[in-house]
């Protein structure tokens, strides 16, 4: 078990979100439902009160609280991809439904949590020694909604003046 396992609190979908977010990744299965009682006065009997995930091997849990906390783009979750294809496919299937682009890669899904899709090849262009390519990228980032990294490869690659 992990020593730090994140609570995601939803209205009700906390099943459903965590049934969605394990068909996205591999190493990722729903774990256990925990369902009311029907001595629970709070809720109906068999109603879903925690889903416990695993999300590419670390642990969730999906607690179904109600409407009082809705999330914020103040927690997000990255997800490091590995080529285009998977960035299309994840920001394709977060962002369908009723989710909603946002701008460098967030995005947020149906459920109001966000994600960054970020590729690797990104942070391997920002990181790299030669400040002036890594401005560029940024620069090209910041226009982006999805990442491109044909668009980021072609700021890389630009020659100055």
């Amino acid at each position: 078990m992990s020593k730090i396992t994140p609570c995601l609190w939803f209205n009700g979908q906390a099943e459903e979100a965590a049934n969605f977010y394990v068909s996205l990744l591999p190493d990722s299965r729903v774990d256990k439902v925990m369902r009311s009682p029907a001595d629970n006065p709070s809720t109906p009997a068999g109603a879903v009160l925690t889903v416990e995930f695993t999300l590419a091997g670390q642990p969730f849990v999906g607690l179904n609280g109600g409407p009082q906390f809705p999330f914020t783009e103040a927690v997000s979750f990255t997800i490091d991809c590995e080529d285009q294809a998977e960035v299309d496919r994840l920001w394709d299937a977060l962002t369908q439904g009723g989710g909603s682009p946002g701008q460098c890669g967030w995005l947020k899904d149906k459920f109001g949590l966000s994600w960054q899709i970020t590729p690797r090849a990104l942070m391997k262009m920002m990181n790299d020694p030669n400040r002036e390519a890594a401005g560029r990228v940024m620069q090209a980032m910041m226009k982006m909604g999805k990442i491109d990294i044909a668009g980021l490869k072609r700021a890389y690659d630009a020659r100055p003046g």
